[in-house]
C-alpha cells in the first residue's frame, strides 16, 4: 500500500535528502514521528528542518472505522502540531484518494461548521474532485464524513488542558443547563445516547450461553467478545462474557469481565491461560449487601483446580487499599506453568463511590508497573457485572495515563468510548464524577506540572 518513506531509528538518505528520526510516539489510533530532514548537495547544504509525521492506523483494511472518535482526535492533532506559518500539510493514504478525500473532507467541514454555521458535503465533494479525480471512493467513505461531522456537532470538542480542570468542574457543579439540570447531569445524559446495539449481543443471548451471564443486561458485543477456543466435541464452549476493550497506547489492552460464577470459572482460567494474561484487577467483594457478587476463582491458601486449570497461592500481601496475591498457573495439557498477580481492590463501598481518589491513583500505578515487567498482555478487570467500577477503573486508566503523557484529558469521550465497546461502562453519575474527582486528586498529588511530562 505505501513503501515505508522513513527510517525505523537513526538516519537514511534518500538522494541528497537527509531524513534522520529524532522521536516517535505510539497511540491506540496514530503514532507520531518527528524527523529532522536536511537538504545536502555539495556546498550547498540547508539548514535542517524538523517534519511531523501523524501516522493514522485505526482505518481497517475493509470499510471505515467503527467510529469516528479517533479521526476527529487524530484531526485536532494534526492541527495543533502544524505551525502557521508551514506550507500545506501533505495528506495521502495509498492512491491519495479514498482516506485522503474523506480526512479533507472532514476537517473543511469543521472549519466550516464554525465560520458558517452551515456544512455543504456534497459541494465540498463535488469541488475537491475538480482539483484531484476520485477523491472520496465510495458510499461508506461519503457516509463516514456525516457521521463525523454529527459526532462533532452533537458533542463538540471536549477535551481539557490540566490547567482548565478546575474550572471545568465549578461549571459542571454549579451551573445549570436550560432544562434546569446540572451541566454533570447533562454531559453525563449524553452519554445515554450511545446506542446499545441489542442487534451485536447474539452469541450470549444464545440459550446454551444465557446461564452464563451474571446480569443480562450486559452481554458482551459480539464484534469484541473475547473468545475462547473450543472445546473438542463440544459446541458453545467458545464464549464468556468478556470484551476486549482498548488502551491508551494499545487496541485490546484490558479485557472487561463479569466476576466469574461457579460454573464459568474454568472458563475464566482458560481465557486467562489463551490471551497470555498475567495480572487480574478485582473491584467487588465476594458477597456485598448479602448478596453473592462474585465466586471465589481462588485458593485461600495452597492450591485448588478447576477443570484443566491449577492455582497455587504463593504470596499474600496487604497493601493500603488493595490485597496483592502472587499465584502461579498451570495448565495439565502444558508443561509450563505461570506466574499470575492478583490485584484485589477494597476501597469501594457497597453503596456508592469511595470517599478518596488516592487508593484507585495507587491501584492503577501498581497495576501499570506489573504490566512492564510482565509484558504487555491483556490485563482482566472485573466486578461483578463488568461494566460499572470496571468501566470506572479502565476509564480512570486510560485518562490518567494520558495526563501524564500530554497533559489533557477528555473525560466525555473516554467513557463514551467505552460504552462502544461494552454496554453500561461507568454505570452511575457518581461513578462518572468519580472520574472528575480522582483526575482532580492525582493533580493535586503532582502538582507540580513537570512530574506530568
Amino acid at each position: 500500500h505505501c513503501y515505508q518513506y522513513w527510517p525505523d531509528q537513526g538516519c537514511w538518505m534518500y538522494g541528497n535528502i537527509r531524513v534522520a528520526m529524532e522521536d516517535f510516539t505510539v497511540l491506540v489510533d496514530y503514532t507520531i514521528r518527528k524527523f529532522c530532514v536536511q537538504f545536502q548537495a555539495g556546498e550547498g547544504t540547508r539548514a535542517p528542518r524538523l517534519v511531523t509525521q501523524l501516522h493514522f492506523t485505526s482505518w481497517p483494511d475493509f470499510g471505515v472505522p467503527f467510529s469516528p472518535i479517533g479521526m476527529l482526535k487524530f484531526l485536532k492533532k494534526v492541527k495543533t502540531v502544524n505551525p502557521s506559518y508551514a506550507g500545506p500539510v501533505v495528506v495521502h493514504c495509498s492512491a491519495g484518494v479514498g482516506r485522503t478525500g474523506t480526512f479533507i473532507v472532514i476537517d473543511g467541514m469543521i472549519d466550516m461548521m464554525h465560520g458558517e454555521q452551515m456544512v455543504d458535503v456534497f459541494g465540498s465533494v463535488s469541488r475537491i474532485r475538480e482539483q484531484r479525480c476520485q477523491l472520496i471512493q465510495t458510499d461508506m467513505q461519503y457516509s463516514f464524513i456525516y457521521q463525523a461531522l454529527l459526532e462533532y456537532y452533537l458533542y463538540g470538542d471536549t477535551e481539557l488542558d490540566v490547567c482548565s480542570l478546575e474550572g471545568h468542574l465549578h461549571r459542571l457543579h454549579n451551573t445549570r443547563a436550560p432544562n434546569d439540570r446540572l451541566g454533570l447531569e447533562e454531559e453525563f445524559r449524553k452519554l445515554t445516547n450511545v446506542r446499545i446495539m441489542k442487534e451485536n449481543m447474539r452469541t450470549g443471548n444464545l440459550p446454551a450461553n444465557m446461564k452464563k451471564n451474571r446480569v443480562l443486561q450486559i452481554i458482551p458485543y459480539d464484534f469484541n467478545r473475547v473468545i475462547l477456543p473450543v472445546k473438542r466435541g463440544q459446541e458453545f464452549t467458545d464464549y464468556i462474557n468478556a470484551s476486549f476493550i482498548d488502551g491508551y497506547r494499545q487496541k485490546d489492552y484490558f479485557i472487561a469481565t463479569q466476576g466469574p460464577l461457579s460454573h464459568t470459572v474454568e472458563d475464566f482460567w482458560r481465557m486467562m491461560w489463551d490471551w497470555s494474561c498475567h495480572s487480574i484487577v478485582m473491584l467487588t467483594e465476594l458477597k456485598e449487601r448479602e448478596q453473592d457478587k462474585c465466586f471465589q476463582y481462588w485458593p485461600s491458601e495452597g492450591s485448588v483446580t478447576f477443570g484443566d486449570y491449577t492455582l497455587e497461592l504463593r504470596a499474600d500481601t496487604l497493601c493500603d487499599t488493595f490485597t496483592l496475591k502472587d499465584m502461579v498457573l498451570t495448565y495439565r495439557l502444558e508443561k509450563h506453568a505461570r506466574h499470575v498477580r492478583h490485584f484485589h481492590f477494597h476501597g469501594w463501598p457497597e453503596i456508592g463511590i469511595p470517599a478518596e481518589g488516592r487508593g484507585m491513583i495507587d491501584l492503577v500505578a501498581s497495576v501499570q508497573r506489573q504490566q512492564q515487567q510482565s509484558g504487555n498482555h491483556p490485563i482482566i478487570v472485573h466486578c461483578s457485572a463488568g461494566a460499572g467500577r470496571t468501566g470506572t477503573f479502565i476509564a480512570l486508566s486510560n485518562i490518567l495515563e494520558r495526563v501524564k503523557a500530554e497533559g489533557l484529558l477528555d473525560v466525555f469521550q473516554t467513557v463514551k468510548s467505552l460504552r462502544m465497546q461494552r454496554p453500561h461502562m461507568v454505570q452511575t453519575m457518581e461513578q462518572y464524577d468519580f472520574c472528575y474527582k480522582v483526575v482532580q486528586d492525582f493533580v493535586e498529588i503532582f502538582s507540580d506540572y513537570a512530574n506530568f511530562k
